[in-house]
């Protein structure tokens, strides 16, 4: 079983994740983070730091964020590895917490 990036992060995209993970199973996009499933050692390590509370346990998932298992398997392959930690977005207290964020991932 794998962590998984959900919704909370589009358009955040907060990075103190990646400082805590020991195999760096973190890519990054344009607009969101993904956990690669296959990097991914279940240490529970990300879950607690992610300010907008987006790292779910795969068998956790919110009631309508289980398209985030597949999101984050599909991206994780596209995007490249992010090791440090980086400033969020510019407006990412502003988009923490909105609903139906993902019409605005950017692939």
């Amino acid at each position: 079983m794998a962590f998984v990036v959900t919704e909370n992060c589009i358009k955040c995209k907060y990075t103190d994740c990646v400082d805590v993970c020991p195999v760096d199973c973190f890519h990054e996009g344009p607009n969101f983070l993904v956990i690669d499933p296959e990097e991914c050692i279940d240490c529970t390590l990300c879950e607690p730091e992610c300010p907008a509370n987006a790292i779910f346990a795969e068998d956790e998932l919110p009631e309508g964020q289980e398209i985030f298992i597949e999101l984050n398997a599909e991206l994780a392959k596209k995007w490249e590895v992010i090791r440090d930690v980086r400033e969020p977005l510019p407006d990412a207290e502003e988009w923490n917490g909105k609903p139906d964020k993902l019409k605005f991932l950017e692939k």
